[in-house]
């Protein structure tokens, strides 16, 4: 996958988890950083369950976003901390 396309999906899945997670959005900077770094927590998580969701680039989004619903969790109580 380019960095381009990481980019896109990364962005995608942020916006996503965000709607999702309400209250718990960054912006699109942050959205877009949320989104990459739930895609690297997916790509680890996801096979650790044997959940094996669609392939190509909407498998990807999907998987990137519930990677990103974790992350944003995760900060939300480490921000009410």
């Amino acid at each position: 996958m380019s960095l381009l396309a990481a980019i896109i999906i990364g962005a995608v899945a942020g916006w996503l988890a965000g709607l999702i997670v309400r209250g718990a959005g960054f912006g699109l900077i942050g959205n877009i950083v949320i989104g990459i770094i739930g895609a690297l927590v997916a790509s680890y998580v996801l096979p650790a369950l044997h959940i094996d969701l669609a392939s190509g680039t909407l498998g990807a989004i999907l998987d990137a976003t519930i990677g990103a619903v974790i992350v944003l969790v995760i900060l939300s109580l480490i921000r009410r901390a």
